[in-house]
């Protein structure tokens, strides 16, 4: 139940309450499930990953102020919309971080180490075929590709290394340390035996990871994607992994989610998560938190931490934020 004096809060996809009031405080009113009487008066909103907010969408909010995105992916929001009404779009850089990370690291290991077949075989009474789909590989020795050296593909080079693997980077917005630097994405591509994607999705690099990308791979290399969706072209994947050019495929996002069936979803060689790698329950609480903590900063006057607008001054100064 909302109280007139204070200022409302509301929540876009499943948002459980018990993540954000504490957070939110005893002055600011949140509702979960919101009417179109909440959206009405709404000063802020905390926002789940699979929910759209368009510009119609914001046009029934005429009291917003902030959009706090659990994680720190805008697909779903407009943010050219929500700069021109001066609405903040609050983002939650690091709450995911290790959590995707780690997310990373297992679907590399289920793949190199042929877990899910191989399940399959014992599962099946199938002990006597236990060699036939040849050697089980391993990390240590192995080279892994970031593409994308921010947070999060820095926590994956840090856990890498700890499994004796070589790291290689390469990063379209600043170049990586030394240590870890290569001469540019073609030698990355080539010497990479697992190949990892953490770059924002632009309209620049959609499907980046296309048939041609695949054909300068390493032979059996092993591709993970638990960045965007957009980045990987799924057809030219799936030819890679029927021609041996990749020897597997972890796919934690999705162009649209939830998607539509795919036939690389059929392949032995492909693992599936729902878009959850980041959502552990400890990186979960963290994310909803800083969101939380994100509205109370634009509910007060104060700047939060990290805004996805373009033009924050645009923003900051507009008539909605006065």
């Amino acid at each position: 139940m909302t109280t007139a004096h204070r200022p409302v809060v509301v929540g876009l996809g499943t948002v459980e309450p018990d993540l954000v009031t504490g957070v939110l405080g005893d002055g600011i009113d949140f509702v979960a499930e919101p009417t179109e009487a909440d959206l009405a008066v709404a000063v802020g909103a905390i926002v789940r990953a699979d929910a759209l907010v368009d510009a119609a969408f914001l046009d029934r909010t005429p009291h917003m102020r902030v959009l706090a995105r659990t994680g720190v992916g805008t697909d779903l929001v407009d943010l050219d919309a929500a700069t021109a009404r001066g609405i903040a779009v609050v983002v939650t850089p690091g709450s995911g971080t290790r959590a995707v990370a780690e997310g990373v690291l297992a679907h590399t290991l289920a793949l190199v180490k042929r877990v899910a077949p191989l399940t399959a075989l014992v599962r099946g009474g199938r002990w006597a075929e236990r060699d036939s789909g040849g050697p089980i590989g391993d990390l240590d020795g192995a080279t892994i590709g970031i593409i994308g050296y921010g947070r999060i593909g820095r926590r994956v080079g840090e856990l890498a290394a700890a499994f004796g693997m070589r790291v290689l980077a390469h990063d379209p917005f600043a170049p990586p340390p030394t240590e870890v630097a290569c001469d540019g994405l073609d030698q990355l591509v080539a010497e990479s035996d697992v190949l990892t994607l953490h770059v924002p999705l632009t309209p620049e690099n959609h499907h980046m990871v296309d048939a041609g990308f695949l054909s300068r791979t390493k032979p059996g290399a092993v591709l993970i994607n638990c960045g965007r969706g957009g980045l990987l072209d799924l057809d030219a994947a799936l030819a890679a992994l029927e021609s041996g050019q990749l020897s597997g495929v972890g796919l934690d996002v999705f162009e649209s989610e939830p998607p539509a069936h795919h036939p690389i979803f059929d392949h032995p060689s492909v693992t599936l998560t729902p878009h959850l790698m980041g959502l552990t329950r400890k990186a979960t609480a963290a994310t909803f938190a800083d969101a939380a903590r994100g509205v109370v900063d634009v509910v007060n006057g104060r700047r939060p931490s990290a805004v996805a607008n373009p033009d924050w001054d645009a923003v900051s100064t507009s008539p909605r934020s006065s």
